[in-house]
């Protein structure tokens, strides 16, 4: 999405909790002539910053390119592939979602044994290459851009999202929220440089010049992200390892699980407005050539509610400053219903994307802060995301589907319905998990 932990992971935010990073809970012992070990996260200092903008920059690439996926929608939806229904269309995005946090298993394992740089140096080229691949489907081909855009794009965002996040905590503890909401605005910066982009290519070109265009970007600003990020925990082959996660105590511990199933069912309509918003203004009778503003003001927004609310959250607390912004989000999204006009929904893209920016961005600080040392933070991570990616699987099909048509109409109420629905149950999640949070720790202050 504590004592920070996008790396915590995506996030934790300062929360009082054991020392994350002590050389003792590392155990690590030195081999004679090697220098010791780092004794915790600096929060600050050269590479701790260049570490930011590496992850900056990766989180721009990989989830910034996914929320701009609204501009697919749409034009998928009105001309390549006006052969299928917007729920098949949205089949494409939500599996590319899926796949990202699908592998968070496997690649927290990957991360928390050492192969930070060699999963994103994998993941980099797979990921460009498939963006190039998308660029050469041909009109009406569905399965050709659902294999090339779905499947293998979201591969290489999966293997980039995760270890861009958990790195941060190599960096920063007490000011890890800030930090990892730092990383994580680079996604919203993407929402807003992506759409902007390719509508604008498409315009004076094609669209699969656009694609392309975008395509060679990444490729440079990947290149240059891999060579910024600098791991900082000793070698996986340097005196022993750090203690391995208990995999079974982490999925004993209902207050990270019912967290879980909180973040679980705010996904399931969280995104519904980052699909559907473009097309939504278009069908309100807003010109398609300047619909896609709405997605750039969302993402605009969003870009600032990663940051402010991570800002506070250090201090504040981290469940005190996602719970009321799930709330929002909710009540936002049931606002559709009576929203129509284009000023309306510019301001109503602008308010969503900041709340819902909060949201994505204090997910990861609130699970890395029940993490018990930073061995364990990559797995952690990855089995909330995996949970988490099933969510992202059917949501917005299923959004898709209920939208439905009468006499050729969209109807949007029922999947906006829906979607209010469930955020407001992942919301009530969220405050049961609290509640146990505070009952471990004996305190009600900057839960």
């Amino acid at each position: 999405m504590a004592d920070n932990s996008y790396n915590a992971s995506p996030t934790l935010a300062c929360v009082s909790m054991p020392d994350i990073g002590r050389p003792e809970k590392l155990d690590v012992e030195n081999k004679a002539g090697e220098s010791p070990p780092p004794s915790g996260p600096p929060d600050g200092g050269r590479d701790a910053w260049l570490t930011i903008i590496g992850g900056f920059l990766v989180q721009f690439c990989a989830f910034g390119y996914m929320n701009s996926f609204g501009v697919y929608q749409d034009y998928y939806t009105r001309d390549f592939l006006s052969n299928k229904t917007p729920s098949d269309i949205s089949w494409i995005g939500s599996f590319q979602l899926f796949i990202m946090y699908a592998l968070g298993v496997v690649v927290g394992h990957a991360f928390d044994s050492g192969y930070f740089h060699h999963t994103m140096i994998f993941g980099s080229v797979f990921y460009v290459f498939s963006m190039f691949m998308v660029s050469l489907a041909k009109p009406h081909h569905y399965y050709q851009v659902f294999l090339s855009q779905g499947v293998g794009m979201g591969i290489g965002q999966g293997i980039l999202f995760l270890p861009s996040l958990t790195i941060v905590g190599h960096h920063f503890k007490r000011r890890r929220a800030l930090a990892s909401g730092i990383v994580v605005s680079g996604a919203s910066v993407g929402g807003v440089v992506f759409p902007i982009m390719l509508s604008k290519i498409a315009q004076r070109t094609t669209f699969a010049n656009s694609i392309r265009a975008t395509a060679a970007l990444v490729a440079v600003l990947l290149f240059i992200a891999n060579l910024l990020m600098k791991t900082r925990l000793p070698d996986r082959t340097v005196g022993r390892p750090a203690p391995r996660p208990e995999v079974k105590g982490i999925l004993s511990d209902w207050t990270f699980v019912i967290a879980v199933l909180g973040a679980f069912l705010t996904n399931l309509g969280l995104f519904f407005p980052y699909f559907y918003l473009q097309l939504y203004a278009v069908a309100q009778g807003i010109d398609p050539s300047v619909a896609f503003y709405a997605l750039t003001i969302l993402n605009s927004g969003s870009m600032i509610g990663r940051l402010l609310p991570n800002f506070l959250a250090d201090s504040l607390g981290v469940y005190n400053m996602l719970i009321p912004f799930i709330v929002i989000s909710a009540g936002l999204i049931f606002s559709l219903l009576g929203i129509h006009s284009f000023p309306s929904i510019i301001a109503f893209g602008a308010l969503y994307g900041f709340s819902s920016g909060a949201y994505v961005s204090l997910v990861a600080p609130l699970l890395g802060q029940l993490s018990s040392h930073v061995g364990e933070l990559g797995i952690r991570m990855g089995i909330a995301f995996s949970i988490v990616s099933i969510a992202m699987l059917i949501g917005t099909p299923v959004e898709g589907a209920l939208l439905g048509r009468e006499d050729a109409e969209i109807v949007w109420s029922r999947s906006i319905i829906f979607c209010g629905v469930m955020v407001t149950l992942g919301s009530m999640m969220m405050a049961i998990s609290r509640f146990l949070f505070v009952k471990r720790r004996g305190t009600n202050s900057r839960a």
